[in-house]
Parts: C-alpha cells; structure tokens; sequence
C-alpha cells in the first residue's frame, strides 16, 4: 500500500504523545522522551519535508496466531518476528522507491523504518492506510492487522491523499482480549503492562503480579492485533523473507532453556529477536516455563539458578517455584548467598510463597 500526507497532517500527535509520556506509559523506553520533540513533528526531525510517502507491506500469517497459546510446552513469537528481521527486508525497498522518484521528480529524500522519531501509524492514517484502532494499532480494510509501515519523506510538493475514517464502530474485542488489561481506555496503551513491551523493550525482571498472565508468550504478543474482525479481510504475505521460519514458528521452550549466548545468536540469526539478546529472552521462556505448569522443565531450570545473568537467575527462582516449589526449597539454603539483590529478592519471594 502507498499513500501521502502532508507533514503537518497530524497535529493531534504530539498532544497524545506528551500525554502518554506524562502519564509514565513508556515505561523505561528513555529513548521516546529524549525524541519527543522531533517525533511530534515531521518538520522538525527535517525542516525541508514538504510531502510524507507512507507504505505499507502486507506480513499477513497463513495461520492462525491464537492457536499456539493453547500449546503450553511451545513457545510463542509474534507473527512480525519470525522471519527476517524487516528493518532489513523493507528498507532496501524504500532506498529502490527513493531513487526512482529522485530519477523521475527530482528533489530530496529521506527514508525510515521504525529506526527514527517519525510517528508512522498517525501519518499511515493521514495517508489513507489505514486507521488507529482502539488498540492504537493500524487497521487497514485490505490487509487488516498485518502491515509493516515505512516512510519517505521528500521535499517535493506531492498531492495528499485523503485519510482513513475510524472504522471500529462499537467494538472493543482488541480491548477485552488483553491479557494484562494495558489498555487504560479506548485507542490508550500503557506499556508497562503490555507483553510486547515487557518481553522485548523491559531490561528487568517482569513484574511478579504480570507473568502468570503471559502464557507461553516469549517475543510479543498478537492478541489485540489477531482478534480484529477487519482481519476476516487480511491474506497471507507474499514476501518470503518475512514467512515463518521452522524454528520461530513454535520453539519448544525444552530447546530454548539450553541456549547459550552463541547458540541463541545462531538461532535467531537476521531475525528481529536476537536484537533483545538471550539475557532477556531465556528470561521469557522462564516465564513460559513457570506457567506451563510442566515439572519436567525444573532439572533445566535448576540449572539455570547458576546462570553468569542474575536476569536468568532470578527467573530461574521464579519459574522453578511455580513447578517444582519442594525442589527450589531444597536448594534455597546453597543459594543463600546470594550477591545479587534483584535475585535474593526472588529467592525472598519464592519462601515466603
């Protein structure tokens, strides 16, 4: 999909945008404080933008995304994350779009993929892509929830294009499907509660109050985005790039727990989850591990409450607690000492449970 907006097309943006960061609902992604005030407006990220291309590229799954949630010994990526990373597959196609229309209008470009301060879902909208649902995600009537979004900016005058309508009516299914209810209010996220957030973007431990609600949830989350009755319009992506691979398509979390720094890396290798590092991820699949409810998992777990990351140790204490409680008291008194106070925080939690 292709569409153009103006630059000053979404004024209403950066009002949201401070509101959002005022209410802490970024949680500890710094970054969008520090970019705010380039984000809020395509002029000022670049002065000389005069018109603002926004494409879309279809990632739509041949499957459906829900289904794994129901497998407890396999772990679930999101859908976006299972191929090829797509900063890497779409951005060559935008630098090929630039050059063309360099050739042919003249002027001067710039372009961006989710890497810059350039706010692409409210310009989307602008562009006629699509729209923000009440999950604050772009819906489009063609493709529905699967739509990687990129962006040329260009200091040509080009015509707009007329902006999307909401469509979303009175349903609030994106809304009611969340498991971690990080939705304050309608087209309102709060971060800090969202699985995506927690499980790519959180650097600590996940609140102990929100992992029993993550499932086997390990690299985002589809829900509000696969539960869009728009969707019953989407078709398959036809970029192989971005098709699943066999092993981000249900990961066995047995697998997982044996990942060390070089056999994570070689295992997501060009995808977008090993940009978050095995720290982080072996950490959610703890998480995973915890609520499979699985005790086949603890010898695993076990041995990870040795493990160099005192991330992984303390999911470690965590997981190993809600399968195998007897087991991780046992072993409390040779973990006593304990240096990191983030994980005796953990062992402090799992006795007094």
């Amino acid at each position: 999909m292709v569409g153009i907006a103006r630059p000053d097309s979404v004024p209403e943006s950066k009002a949201r945008l401070e509101r959002f960061l005022a209410d802490g609902a970024h949680g500890y992604m710094i970054w969008m404080e520090t970019s705010a005030e380039r984000r809020g407006d395509p002029r000022t990220l670049w002065p000389d933008v005069r018109s603002v291309i926004m494409l879309g590229l279809n990632y739509g799954p041949d499957h459906d995304p829900l289904a794994i949630l129901q497998q407890h010994d396999r772990g679930a990526i999101s859908v976006y994350a299972k191929g090829d990373d797509y900063h890497e597959v779409i951005k060559p196609k935008l630098k090929d779009l630039a050059r063309w229309l360099i050739a042919r209008g003249g002027g001067d470009v710039k372009v961006f993929v989710d890497t810059a301060a350039v706010m692409e879902k409210p310009l989307a909208a602008a562009a006629g892509l699509g729209w923000q649902g009440k999950h604050t995600n772009l819906v489009s009537r063609e493709y529905g929830s699967w739509l990687f979004l990129g962006a040329i900016f260009t200091t040509l005058e080009l015509p707009p294009d007329q902006a999307e309508p909401d469509h979303c009516g009175n349903c609030r299914k994106c809304l009611d499907i969340c498991p971690t209810a990080a939705f304050p209010a309608p087209y309102r996220l709060d971060a800090r509660r969202c699985i995506s957030y927690l499980t790519i973007e959180h650097k600590g431990p996940i609140p102990r109050e929100l992992r029993p609600l993550m499932g086997n949830r390990i690299y985002g989350c589809d829900d509000c985005l696969a539960v869009c009755p728009w969707n019953k319009f989407a078709q398959a992506g036809r970029e192989q790039r971005l098709f699943a691979r066999e092993q981000t398509h249900a990961p066995a979390l047995a697998e997982l727990l044996t990942l060390d720094d070089a056999a994570f890396r070689a295992m997501f290798a060009k995808t977008a989850v090993k940009r978050t590092g095995r720290e982080r991820f072996v950490r959610n699949v703890l998480i995973a591990v915890g609520n499979s409810g699985d005790p086949s998992h603890a010898a695993q777990a076990e041995r990870l409450l040795s493990d160099a990351s005192p991330l992984v140790r303390g999911a470690a204490v965590w997981a190993l607690g809600q399968i195998d409680p007897r087991r991780l008291a046992a072993l409390a008194p040779a973990h006593a000492s304990e240096a990191d106070p983030l994980v005796a925080e953990e062992w402090a939690a799992a006795a007094a449970a």
